[in-house]
């Protein structure tokens, strides 16, 4: 058994979040465990670029209100005790209401070389906007 300490908490990088993020890295692989864990605190507005993860990704919000989306247009609008699955491959965004902080935990696995997660292109003004009338 080992107390792992609280991490400093950093800003997320601008090449993959719009807005302000913050990012407290809860676990990172230690083989044999594949684990990486975060606790992510979305500003209202803020949200990740479209993404995907090699072995998928659990979100499990803690605080808030937020939207997780799909490239086929799916949004599924989470709440404090919430927690959504996306498969492995599958697009999306995750973020923030434009008037709500929302903070999740995020959970994944890493590969044998990275921690899994393809960064792909900004979320638009456009496709956020589209999440709260859905």
């Amino acid at each position: 058994m080992e107390l792992i300490p609280v991490k400093d908490t950093a800003k997320a990088p601008a090449a993959r979040f719009t807005g302000d993020v913050y990012l407290t890295m809860i676990k990172t692989p230690e083989p044999p465990s594949r684990l990486v864990a975060s606790l992510v605190r979305f500003t209202p507005g803020a949200r990740t670029n479209w993404h995907s993860h090699a072995n998928g990704q659990t979100l499990h919000v803690t605080e808030g209100v937020g939207y997780v989306a799909n490239r086929e247009g799916q949004v599924i609008r989470m709440r404090a005790g919430d927690t959504v699955w996306t498969p492995p491959g599958e697009e999306h965004w995750h973020g923030g209401t434009d008037s709500t902080v929302m903070c999740h935990i995020a959970m994944l696995e890493a590969t044998e070389d990275s921690d899994g997660t393809t960064w792909l292109e900004p979320v638009t003004d456009e496709q956020y906007a589209t999440a709260h009338t859905g």
